[in-house]
């Protein structure tokens, strides 16, 4: 399977923002209708991710992956079977708006959007082109790349029984956490699903 840009239900938050843990791309608004999923499926050209069998009746759906778990780690050994995680990069995308992260080249560009101590105790930093979000390597993304790799070395669909501890994605209070408050990127993905309504 080639490269594939997702829609996420209401139902499926914390598996869009794992999934754009491991570089997938991923639209996902909270209260978002079904007939506006469908719309942005079909002029995006993306596939739906759903756990709602209401909505796979829908008019108008063309490609769709049914989830079957409620379970988060079994979700996402569940599409092990369907996308090839082989050819996305782990850490590639911001979990709050889906942009894509790139390498901060000058450390003096984020300094007014960290904590001093973090800006004169650590020089890796990456930044989303889309919301501005800044994040930087600590303790928190160590767990999380542990967390990937034992997914990704898990047999696939074997009904293995992950970790129950869940790295918070939100960043609040974490060592490589989203520095700046929210607004701006929900703002712009407000702006985006307006947008499509119109």
């Amino acid at each position: 399977m080639g490269k594939m840009k997702f829609i996420a239900d209401a139902m499926l938050g914390r598996l869009a923002k794992w999934l754009r843990l491991f570089g997938f791309d991923v639209l996902y608004y909270p209260h978002i209708e079904d007939r506006l999923i469908i719309k942005i499926a079909r002029e995006q050209e993306r596939t739906v991710l759903t756990r709602d069998t209401h909505l796979l009746r829908k008019k108008g759906l063309k490609d769709c992956i049914f989830v079957e778990s409620d379970d988060i780690f079994m979700q996402l050994s569940e599409l092990r079977n369907r996308l090839d995680f082989d050819k996305v990069s782990p850490l590639g995308r911001c979990t709050v708006c889906n942009g894509v992260l790139l390498k901060v080249s000058q450390k003096k560009e984020i300094k007014e959007y960290v904590p001093d101590f973090i800006y004169h105790n650590f020089n890796d930093f990456i930044k989303c082109a889309g919301c501005g979000k800044v994040y930087w390597k600590g303790s928190h993304q160590k767990k999380i790349k542990e967390k990937i790799i034992e997914i990704l070395s898990a047999p696939v669909a074997s009904g293995k029984s992950f970790s129950s501890e869940d790295p918070d994605l939100s960043g609040q209070g974490r060592a490589n956490s989203l520095i700046r408050p929210d607004e701006k990127g929900s703002a712009g993905a407000d702006r985006e699903k307006e947008r499509i309504e119109d």
